[in-house]
């Protein structure tokens, strides 16, 4: 895969497709692996760029704690370095921080905003349900143990034992590409660093004047999909879609719905 030198790392990145740029930027612990499953129905149309943040993947792990802002500055500095001077960018979760600091710091780079599972951060966000922490903070048995619980909890009910070959798939992978833990913990800083009311992005997106569509799987136990009414009461150019039948990565569980959704909207 090509790399390239942007914001002082080496980038690992892909591109499929042409069109209209649109960047998709990962969450937390994943590389750009996550979006396998919608990039080639997105690339029939536009020009996807999927990258490895800072800290994973084929990309540099410079020391931590990571900021929102750093890994915004990353994902601009990939776009100048691939010539591409505006694009739509879409963020996942943690991805979903970022692309809000991107937003804020680079308006005039953005054509349109899709916000993805995320929230913005500080007190009045909605948490994590306590079912789905509880498993989460669980760390008894072997790792691939603690990550299939994981994925289960953080799928839509039903979804895993109806998919088990995706599943396989997902262990598979995470067997194959471990997460390096100091990387790990340095994008974990990135939510963290928001916690406070004062770094929280709330106040702040009432600035966002790009057209922005927020996504959510309607059973989402990780970032619960009330934080989408809460992020459309804060950007002025905002719609809110759910996912029927998806969780949290419904960019793995429910890929053709996503597509669809993200392609009505940037067309």
């Amino acid at each position: 895969m090509p790399f390239i030198h942007a914001n002082g790392i080496q980038i690992e990145y892909e591109i499929a497709g042409s069109g209209a740029p649109l960047l998709l930027i990962a969450g937390l612990g994943y590389d750009r692996w996550m979006w396998h499953k919608m990039v080639p129905g997105l690339a029939q149309q536009f020009r996807v760029i999927t990258y490895d943040n800072r800290g994973v993947g084929g990309t540099d792990k410079p020391a931590g704690p990571y900021t929102a802002e750093m890994l915004a500055d990353d994902a601009a500095a990939l776009l100048t370095a691939l010539d591409i001077d505006r694009a739509a960018v879409m963020g996942h979760s943690m991805g979903g921080f970022v692309a809000q600091a991107f937003a804020l710091k680079y308006p005039q780079r953005l054509t349109r905003l899709i916000l993805s599972a995320t929230n913005f951060g500080g007190p009045r966000h909605v948490p994590i349900t306590p079912e789905a922490l509880a498993v989460l903070m669980d760390v008894s048995g072997d790792p691939l143990q603690r990550l299939r619980r994981g994925i289960v909890i953080s799928t839509a009910p039903g979804f895993a034992a109806a998919h088990p070959e995706i599943i396989d798939e997902w262990l598979a992978y995470r067997a194959a590409h471990p997460i390096d833990p100091a990387g790990y913990q340095a994008q974990l800083a990135i939510g963290m660093g928001l916690l406070a009311e004062a770094a929280a992005f709330e106040r702040r997106l009432p600035q966002v004047q790009a057209p922005t569509l927020i996504l959510f799987g309607a059973a989402d136990k990780v970032v619960p999909p009330a934080n989408a009414d809460l992020l459309a009461a804060q950007i002025p150019h905002s719609r809110v879609e759910i996912l029927a039948n998806a969780g949290h990565f419904f960019p793995l569980e429910t890929p053709a719905a996503a597509n669809a959704a993200i392609t009505a909207f940037l067309h």
